[in-house]
């Protein structure tokens, strides 16, 4: 079911009657007007009571997906979207699930389907362009994270209050575990009139190939008014879609006809690919890639994050990094110091609970069941919370990493694009104990390989120097029983049990 929006305002969503009788689902969430329904699923606009932020409710029915065989098919729904966060598609908040139901929150789009949009008329050339950027954005973040669409049509595009194209209803994708041994996908799926010819041929198709002929026919679309292959009878369309029968209106530039003879190639093998589009010269007019990042759990842009980007507090140019040689020449030695103290005085690190510590050995790693496990490592260090970021700070330089900092998180971003975005790194530090804390490392973006090579060549060495740095300076202080400055998960666990304030209790089979 294609997820729903509408042009309502949202003070008319949540009705008056409803807010009185407090409608909360599970406690949280004040649910409002219904938007849309399908045989599965209704959805409804709500408002979460803590935020005030709106978003939308899909409800799904346990019972009708289960008579259906579907259990698989929302299982992998929910995959996919947790995969795919880009600003250009709808994003998944969370799921809830009661007894008898299943609810995805999900982001409330207030501009409505762009089909509303065209179906008024075609587009302007510069507008038809910036959608069908933002289309082939989205569309290649998800191909590089093994994730096809296979129902791009404008009814599934969805435009946010700003005008931003969004990417919507992930009920028919697919991903690269479901190929067959022959590399390719053999379910016939689609909208009739956006399907690719080797789809119709019912001999194996390439996922990403058949979302760029979809793309094809949306700008098409976009910019005659009209579809390219259209008849009354649709068998007869097919036959159209087949031997590529199309003829590009006088209206259309040279150079975009070009593009979309290239894009509704009828052989996928020669059909355009999507670094080429990318270097197309009537796709790169006005063209800006967009930078964002994940922090907790939701979408970041980078050029507009609350003001981070212009706040040089938070957010540093690895070519403008502050040093302690700017201060004052008569201020005494002490002063100085005092001065860095305060200058880096940061908020306590966020402490971790029983559940967390116990999460940290694999044998008792539940964070498989709430979220997926992405590129990761933790150590343990006695190192203080502003070295251990100026250490990371220190490798990001080296680098050429930028690096944005939020209290006791920091956020590396490299500036080589490659297929997968540039590679960027969230580390955040925890405490553990009055006198240790956790440094956990995760891959946000980027190229696996890419990132293993920066924490074998760069990372870890970087911190092993800030062990021999602490230890260095701390050698007075230090006890036979202090542990490993970094020591690896996979390393016996020290005994902190003298350092915990409240004693983890772990309940025995007894």
């Amino acid at each position: 079911m294609a997820d729903v929006v509408s042009k309502t305002p949202t003070s008319s969503l949540i009705s008056p009657h409803k807010k009185e009788t407090s409608n909360l689902l599970l406690g949280r969430f004040e649910i409002g007007k219904l938007l849309g329904h399908g045989t599965f699923a209704k959805v409804y606009y709500a408002r979460n009571v803590k935020t005030g932020e709106g978003v939308a409710i899909k409800v799904i029915d346990k019972e009708k997906i289960l008579k259906g065989g579907l259990v698989a098919h929302i299982k992998r729904e929910i995959s996919i979207l947790r995969r795919v966060r880009h600003p250009n598609i709808v994003q998944l908040f969370e799921v809830m699930a009661t007894k008898s139901k299943i609810y995805f929150v999900m982001e409330y789009v207030r501009g409505g389907e762009l089909f509303n949009k065209v179906a008024k008329g075609r587009l302007k050339e510069e507008v038809a362009r910036k959608y069908f950027q933002q289309l082939i954005s989205a569309v290649g973040f998800c191909h590089a994270r093994g994730v096809y669409h296979r129902d791009l049509k404008p009814e599934n595009l969805l435009l946010d209050e700003n005008g931003n194209l969004k990417v919507s209803d992930f009920g028919l994708s697919a991903v690269s575990d479901q190929i067959r041994q022959d590399g390719l996908f053999h379910t016939f799926c689609g909208t009739p009139a956006y399907v690719a010819p080797e789809v119709l041929a019912r001999k194996g198709y390439d996922g990403a190939k058949v979302d760029l002929w979809s793309c094809g026919v949306v700008l098409f679309v976009l910019m005659a008014g009209y579809l390219p292959f259209h008849d009354q009878n649709v068998m007869a369309m097919y036959k159209k879609i087949y031997r590529g029968e199309f003829r590009c209106p006088r209206w259309f530039s040279p150079d975009l006809s070009r593009l979309l003879t290239r894009l509704l190639d009828t052989k996928p093998e020669t059909r355009i690919a999507i670094p080429e589009i990318m270097e197309n010269k009537w796709f790169k007019k006005g063209f800006k890639q967009i930078k964002f990042y994940v922090e907790d759990d939701r979408l970041c842009n980078v050029v507009d994050d609350d003001g981070l980007m212009d706040n040089d507090d938070d957010t540093i140019s690895i070519a403008s990094v502050a040093t302690f040689s700017d201060y004052s020449v008569s201020e005494s030695d002490s002063e100085v110091e005092t001065r860095r103290r305060n200058d880096a005085t940061l908020p306590r690190p966020p402490s971790l609970n029983a559940f967390d510590i116990i999460s940290f050995s694999p044998g008792f790693d539940l964070s498989g069941l709430f979220e997926e496990k992405g590129d990761e490592t933790r150590f343990v260090t006695a190192a203080p919370v502003n070295r251990i970021i100026s250490k990371l700070e220190e490798i990001a330089q080296l680098v050429s990493f930028s690096v944005r900092k939020k209290d006791c998180r920091v956020s590396l971003e490299g500036t080589r694009e490659g297929v997968r975005g540039p590679l960027t790194i969230a580390a955040e530090i925890f405490e553990l104990t009055p006198s240790l804390v956790v440094v956990e490392v995760k891959k946000k973006g980027g190229d696996r390989a890419e990132y293993e090579r920066f924490c074998k060549n760069e990372l870890k060495p970087g911190l092993q120097n800030l062990m021999v740095e602490e230890s260095a300076t701390s050698s007075d202080l230090s006890t036979p029983t202090q542990p490993s400055l970094l020591r690896g998960l996979s390393e016996p666990v020290p005994d902190i049990s003298s350092d915990i304030e409240t004693p983890l209790y772990i309940p025995t089979d007894d």
